[in-house]
């Protein structure tokens, strides 16, 4: 999220630094957010490769087992096609060959038995499949140390910015970092829910009180100990309460739109260009993972960062 800067009175002189730094530091957050969610869209297409590759692997496994068992049966029809034993070598090295060996000379499998066509078209058929699950395994695979280094180029990009925002905040002074801070609702404020846990909106909101005080890590989804990043706390909310949501803020706008008027508990409030998430809590108020160096809070939706970048909410 950008940093807010509370409404309360400072120092006439020191406002326009503070005010030069909120610029600053509001536009590296914005990179931030965006930069955070790109991170977790990614790390979703990397869990999903990784699953691919699994179910490709074992698709590897079984056309390899069927080929081998086939493998035999063949070679000896091979072999005893040819009496000449130039013809047999050349037949036994066609069916111990790599698969697309093999494949390269199946014009000649087809015509060693008019009486197996049969088998040799399933054991043809084999082959390519196995072929083509390799393939597909070497893509997957390619795809993934793709995305890798990806991933490790967007932490990188997200560490440097976070590295900058705190360098900016080191020019302050403590009051001046609180001031800046503030977050305009108290922080961890406001005791923990106390309301009825009866239905899925009440459910997740009771989770978001539970998170306060944890800490913010960009791409986690929980447990505490762990950390939250600001999308990873709405979805784990409303996992909890049995729902299942999109992982990244992106995703989550897709979610159905309700009006700022009738903000419900547990509705996610989307802000800054769709690039960050809070979740409501009533009253105002909302339960937001806010960056990197903070811990989940309670903030005012009146707070300034939160009014100036409010987008709109949506219902799970």
């Amino acid at each position: 999220m950008g940093l807010t800067l509370s409404a309360g009175s400072a120092a006439a002189a020191l406002q326009p630094k503070i005010s030069q730094v909120q610029a600053r530091v509001n536009k590296l957050t914005y990179r931030e957010d965006w930069l955070i969610q790109r991170y977790d869209v990614m790390t979703e297409s990397l869990k999903s490769a990784q699953q691919q590759l699994s179910v490709v692997d074992h698709a590897v496994t079984k056309d390899q087992a069927q080929v081998q068992g086939m493998h035999g049966q063949i070679a000896a029809i091979a072999a005893g096609e040819y009496e000449d034993a130039a013809l047999t070598s050349q037949a036994s090295l066609v069916t111990s060959s790599t698969p697309q060996v093999i494949l390269n000379q199946s014009a000649m499998l087809v015509h060693l038995s008019a009486d197996r066509q049969d088998q040799l078209a399933e054991f043809l058929t084999s082959y390519r499949e196995l072929t083509g699950a390799q393939q597909l395994a070497k893509r997957t695979e390619q795809g993934i140390a793709k995305l890798r280094n990806q991933l490790a180029g967007q932490k990188r990009s997200i560490e440097s910015l976070v590295k900058k925002e705190q360098a900016l905040l080191a020019t302050l002074t403590a009051q001046q970092q609180q001031q800046l801070l503030g977050g305009g609702g108290g922080g961890t404020g406001g005791g923990g829910y106390h309301g009825p846990t009866k239905t899925q909106a009440e459910k997740a909101v009771w989770f978001a009180y539970q998170q306060l005080g944890c800490p913010y890590v960009y791409g986690a989804t929980g447990p505490c100990n762990q950390g939250f990043d600001c999308s990873g706390l709405t979805q784990a909310a409303w996992a909890y309460a049995g729902v299942a949501i999109p992982r990244d803020s992106y995703g989550q706008a897709t979610l159905p739109h309700v009006s700022q008027a009738n903000l419900q508990l547990g509705d996610i409030i989307e802000f800054a260009g769709e690039s960050h998430v809070g979740i409501y809590v009533g009253g105002g108020y909302l339960i937001d993972a806010p960056q990197p160096g903070m811990n989940v809070e309670k903030v005012s939706l009146s707070s300034p960062w939160y009014a100036q970048n409010y987008d709109f909410a949506v219902q799970p």
